[in-house]
């Protein structure tokens, strides 16, 4: 299981800030080896209960609160990451274990059963919180990131892109999702994640941004379109 402790800002820009920001931060910070022209993909299923107890929390702002979901990055990957991301006041925890393909069908399906035979403990939590609660599969988002560390300080900022949604197909693994969009595609969310003090160019860049600082998620978003 990997385990991730740290701060989340998030601010909703344009395509030109997305060109001039990425431009400036690939002269001081490392890009994501995955950055290939416009980034790369990723796809995610979020999962809730019946009364969509987890979006609901979110959006009263809750202070603890939790998502679940499945996130690969494309849809001929042979496995997928279970992922359970708990906010905690000003910080987020984020605890991940990988699944291979086959587990992960299961699970986009409704089938919780494969967690229970996997050997990290974080899984099995996964299981009890998803049956006690009914849990669902509920959309799935996605988007091209672009993505860029400070790793002085484990600093990972990042670009996400075109993003769409798909509530009337699940499977992570699919080549034929219908899917809509959840933003307009000029527009995008630029995410600042780090654990400890912000490098002062990156401060100088959010000062830019600080009226577009976003509160809601992603899949908050695709929920209400």
């Amino acid at each position: 299981m990997n385990e991730v402790l740290r701060q989340e800002k998030k601010f909703l820009i344009d395509q030109v800030q997305l060109y001039r920001y990425s431009r400036g931060l690939a002269q001081f910070l490392t890009e994501d080896p995955h950055n290939k022209g416009d980034g790369y993909p990723i796809r995610s299923l979020y999962f809730d209960s019946l009364d969509d107890r987890d979006l609901q929390e979110k959006l009263d702002g809750v202070e603890l609160r939790r998502k679940i979901r499945l996130r690969n990055y494309g849809p001929d990957n042979d496995f997928a990451m279970l992922e359970m991301k708990q906010k905690q006041g000003p910080m987020q925890k984020k605890r991940s274990a990988r699944l291979p393909r086959e587990d992960a069908l299961r699970l986009t399906q409704g089938d919780y059963t494969p967690l229970l035979s996997h050997p990290e403990p974080f899984a099995q939590e996964c299981y009890a919180v998803m049956c006690t609660h009914c849990y669902r599969p509920r959309v799935v988002i996605e988007y091209q990131r672009i993505a860029f560390i400070a790793k002085e300080n484990k600093i990972r900022i990042t670009f996400d892109h075109h993003i769409t949604a798909s509530e009337s197909n699940c499977n992570i693994f699919s080549h034929d999702l219908l899917q809509h969009p959840v933003l307009n595609p000029v527009l995008a969310v630029l995410e600042v994640k780090y654990n400890g003090f912000l490098l002062s160019y990156i401060k100088d860049m959010l000062r830019e941004c600080d009226s577009s600082e976003l509160s809601v998620s992603k899949y908050a978003l695709s929920r209400s379109t």
